[in-house]
């Protein structure tokens, strides 16, 4: 169960395809040379490798556990934390005043998408870490930033997210944990959160809270909600690991995957924290590193599906079943057939991802709003479609495997249990859908048109060396634009019902349009006969999604929960 960093596909992606050279033009980015970003990739993908791969399957089998209210982390990761930390890829996009490289956040995006691949359930921790990162660098007041990010760059101290509770899922607006002034600008916080991940380990001098609870003054929803950093251990007047703080890991939840990563319920009982932020404004602070954490899921999605892919293709080389030119099961036109639609979804779910990182970089380094708009407006599809595709192409290599997949030796299944959740938390697939067809188009859709006019004029462009795949991909886009017209002009609540569809109709097309560019790049290579396969056998299905997506919501909300019943 080797593993190789896809530095290729990053290469043709970064050069080619998703304008990365607009990122390196820019004064905030302007070190950020080909050179340089090669180089980066190129350590990361041997840290990788070389590192943290071997001790991918140690997670599944050996998983962290709960012993004597510590946690006990999986063996080896200890090792394999230290040589992230070490290396500096917590912090590759952190500002340089508190130790950080600086970098983009698409070499971030493409450092972690060959984390995932190599070891999800330890990934998960630095994810967290990068995400409370950026929640502080925005939001937090200059003694905070001073105290807690220099640590937590180096990976000294780990960062973590505290949303949910047991009765307030999604809905985050019903929590019930409270922040009670202590009278010298700390709170005193209490209150249970569940589905922590990485709630503490064993390897950092200290883990680090970003709670959401309520002040006696919050008013009900999620307009009264505050958020507080919460140290497991309060510093010291030296900034050192102090006094424990009153908190605890509850239990260490019993999960379908990532056994590695410890998923717990944590108890805040009087805890002490200290506000980010402004008061009551603790949601759309946290969406800061819920954002993050969105685009980090997608490429959870896409690391798995990647890694999944290797090995499948490996068995499938080596299997022999029936009779074949190759001599492996890779002769058989089924089989081909999988794999190649498992390396070409994960292209494009690659290419979405990264596009999503590209404007993220290019709206912090311009300010320009049509980029953030353009970021708000992928980052939706680039969570759905990559995790949908991480599910699909793990579940399918699993099949390529056959029977032997469904032996827990060859670790086909452990993919297909690791990746499930990704669908589910950082806001379900389908509330990410909601907020596409939902908040992203209550701009009357002008952030989506404005991608279908790319999409299309880069397709006219084509038309002259490939009109075989040029002219498909220009037709799915005016039919994704009709579809989108049609959406904009009901009511938001009638979008819901076929927000899913939409969404996936959305990525097919866009998919298309990267594997387009792909072959452009590549004429002669692989890479244009992926684009083939892609645009004539897959593209098609956005015919049958944008169909779906038309028929608006009176049949399906027609079913009543009687006509349901078994």
């Amino acid at each position: 169960m080797t593993y190789r960093a896809p530095l290729d596909d990053f290469r043709l992606l970064l050069n080619h395809i998703v304008g990365f050279d607009s990122v390196s033009k820019t004064a905030r980015f302007e070190d950020a040379t080909s050179e340089t970003v090669e180089a980066i990739l190129s350590e990361a993908a041997k840290m990788c490798e070389e590192v943290l791969t071997p001790l991918n399957r140690n997670g599944d089998l050996d998983p962290a556990v709960l012993e004597n209210g510590k946690v006990r982390s999986s063996n080896g990761f200890a090792e394999g934390y230290k040589a992230i930390a070490e290396g500096g890829w917590v912090a590759v996009s952190a500002d340089p005043e508190f130790g950080g490289m600086g970098l983009p956040l698409t070499v971030t995006t493409a450092v972690n998408d060959m984390m995932v691949s190599s070891n999800m359930a330890l990934h998960l921790n630095p994810l967290m870490t990068q995400g409370q990162i950026e929640a502080l660098e925005h939001h937090a007041s200059d003694e905070l930033k001073a105290l807690y990010l220099p640590k937590l760059v180096t990976g000294e101290w780990a960062g973590t997210m505290n949303l949910t509770e047991p009765q307030a899922g999604s809905d985050v607006g019903a929590l019930s944990s409270k922040a009670e002034p202590n009278g010298d600008g700390t709170y005193a916080i209490t209150g249970q959160k569940i589905f922590i991940s990485w709630g503490d380990n064993d390897f950092t001098e200290n883990v680090c809270h970003l709670v959401l609870a309520r002040l006696p003054d919050g008013v009900a929803g999620t307009k009264g909600i505050s958020l507080f950093l919460v140290p497991r251990n309060i510093p010291d007047a030296d900034g050192k690991p102090g006094e424990a703080n009153s908190l605890k890991v509850v239990s260490v939840e019993h999960k379908m995957g990532i056994h590695g990563s410890p998923t717990c319920v944590m108890s805040f009982e009087g805890a002490r924290g200290w506000l980010v932020g402004s008061k009551h404004d603790g949601m759309r602070t946290m969406f800061t590193m819920m954002n993050n954490a969105r685009l980090g899921v997608a490429v959870q999605g896409v690391g798995i599906a990647e890694r999944a892919y290797q090995q499948a293709l490996a068995y499938a080389n080596e299997r022999k079943q029936g009779r074949t030119a190759e001599g492996s099961i890779i002769g058989h036109a089924d089989v081909r057939r999988m794999l190649a639609s498992m390396k070409a979804d994960t292209f494009a779910a690659r290419a979405i991802a990264l596009s999503v990182a590209v404007a993220l970089d290019m709206a912090n380094a311009t300010g320009d709003a049509e980029w953030q708009a353009r970021a708000a407006f992928l980052t939706p599809i680039a969570k759905a479609f990559g995790t949908d595709t991480g599910i699909e192409v793990a579940n399918t290599g699993l099949q390529v495997h056959g029977g032997m997949g469904f032996i827990e030796e060859t670790g086909a299944a452990q993919y297909v249990r690791d990746v499930r959740v990704t669908a589910i938390y950082e806001g379900t697939n389908g509330i990410q859908a909601m907020d596409l067809v939902g908040r992203k188009l209550m701009d009357g859709g002008e952030a989506a048109y404005k991608l279908l006019d790319e999409i299309e004029a880069f397709a006219e462009g084509a038309r002259a060396t490939m009109p075989d795949l040029a002219g498909p991909v220009w037709q799915a886009s005016e039919n994704l634009r009709e579809t989108t017209e049609a959406l904009v002009a009901r009511e938001v609540s009638d979008r819901f019902a076929v927000a899913v569809p939409f969404l996936r109709g959305f990525a097919r097309v866009l998919g298309g349009y990267f594997h387009l560019a792909a072959a452009m790049a590549k004429p002669d290579g692989a890479e244009a006969k992926l684009a083939a396969f892609y645009i004539k056998r897959l593209l098609p299905e956005h015919l049958g999604l944008l169909a779906h997506a038309r028929e608006g919501a009176d049949d399906l909300m027609g079913i009543s929960p009687d006509d349901l019943a078994v």
